[in-house]
C-alpha cells in the first residue's frame, strides 16, 4: 500500500469504500473514466472482484462499471 491513507483501486477488496482524490491517466481513458464518473470527490466501491482479481466491479455514481487493474491501478483515494 501506499501510504496509511491512499490507496490504488486495485488493492481494495469487495465492499471496501474509497473517496477518489487523483487520477493518473491522459487521453481518451482519461476522459472515458470522468464521463462514468470517476471524478476527484465522488465515492467508489468494490461490488465484485474476478477470481484472479482482474477486471474488478466498481459502484460509481450509482452504476456498475468494470475496469482493467491497468486503469484501477492508476486512480487513486481515500477510505471513507
Amino acid at each position: 500500500m501506499m501510504s496509511a491513507h491512499k490507496y490504488k483501486l486495485c488493492q481494495l477488496q469487495e465492499g471496501m469504500s474509497v473517496q477518489i482524490i487523483s487520477m493518473d491517466l491522459t487521453g481518451v481513458m482519461r476522459r472515458r473514466l470522468l464521463d462514468l464518473g470517476f471524478v476527484p470527490g465522488n465515492v467508489v466501491t468494490v461490488v465484485n472482484k474476478s477470481p484472479l482479481g482482474d477486471p474488478i466491479a466498481f459502484r460509481v455514481s450509482g452504476t456498475v462499471i468494470a475496469l482493467r487493474k491497468e486503469e484501477s491501478s492508476n486512480i487513486y483515494g481515500e477510505m471513507v
